[in-house]
């Protein structure tokens, strides 16, 4: 039997070794990596908000400048060369700029198309703004004529609407009650306030104003020398001339004509005693001349 008491004992000591450190490297390139996707993503989101024009002069910012041959600034630093937005063309080449400024023929129409719906659209706005302005117009003569009750017997003489040519205020005989007496220019009294209550009204508003005579026919005149013309002239000057005593400027007035029989109100009864009347017309404002057009 072998003797092993005196074999040495050995003793082995195990030395732990720790795993290496990778220290915080990686934290610095994922932070890089995610703010690098974020500007990415920041410039995609920044090129779909800008229009094509804004992308355009990005573009032309960024992208380096053309040198190409040209006199100006021989013998200088340039030695002969000089900045040139062109670039570096053939013979016979167009510049970017000429092309850019020479207007296409479709752009030529898309334009005019643009600007005759501008005008219309400026045009219409005026008339509506006009209307508006009519119609509260229209609504304080009849106010006014209300007012006065010693008129009532003459409410149905007296007529007011709005039409194509402007605010018509018609002052018209009836069967058996005339406004003027007949074969005179003169109106009789309850006439005459009705024109005078008016003419404040009429002076608020900036419009021309256009007074027309009218006649029925079959009327007799006794002076051979005077008949409808003279007559339907004088009757819309005297109604001029009762305005302008209260209050409607002489500036105002685009227009004083007699019609006789020509514009009777009803065209199928000329002899009817409504075809007999005064109109005062507020007109509506002439469109504006486009620039184009003016001379």
């Amino acid at each position: 039997m072998a003797d092993y008491s005196n074999r040495p004992i050995i003793i082995k000591k195990v030395k732990k070794v720790a795993h290496a450190h990778h220290g915080g490297a990686w934290k610095i390139a994922y932070a890089d990596f995610v703010t690098a996707m974020m500007a990415f993503f920041l410039l995609l989101w920044l090129i779909s908000m800008t229009t094509p024009e804004q992308k355009q002069g990005l573009a032309d910012y960024f992208a380096p400048p053309n040198i190409s041959a040209s006199t100006s600034g021989s013998g200088g630093v340039m030695g002969g060369t000089a900045m040139d937005s062109a670039g570096a063309q053939m013979s016979g080449s167009i510049s970017t700029e000429a092309k850019a400024d020479a207007p296409k023929p479709q752009d030529n129409v898309e334009n005019g198309a643009e600007d005759a719906a501008s005008k219309s659209q400026a045009q219409a706005d005026i008339k509506a703004s006009q209307s508006q302005a009519f119609h509260s117009a229209a609504a304080s003569i009849r106010q006014a004529w209300q007012a006065m009750p010693d008129i009532t017997e003459i409410a149905d003489n007296l007529l007011v609407e709005e039409t194509p040519e402007g605010l018509n205020i018609q002052i018209v005989d009836q069967e058996g009650r005339p406004m003027f007496p007949e074969g005179s220019k003169f109106p009789f009294e309850l006439t005459r306030k009705a024109i005078a209550a008016i003419a404040p009204i009429l002076q608020q508003l900036p419009n021309q104003i256009s007074i027309s005579g009218h006649t029925a026919a079959g009327g007799v005149f006794s002076n051979p020398r005077y008949g409808p013309w003279d007559l339907s002239s004088d009757r819309a000057n005297v109604v001029r001339s009762i305005l302008s005593e209260f209050g409607l400027a002489d500036d105002r007035i685009e227009a004083v004509t007699g019609r006789s029989t020509s514009d009777p109100f009803f065209p199928n009864d000329p002899y009817m005693a409504a075809n007999q009347r005064v109109k005062i017309t507020v007109l509506y404002d002439a469109p504006p001349v486009p620039p184009d057009m003016a001379f």
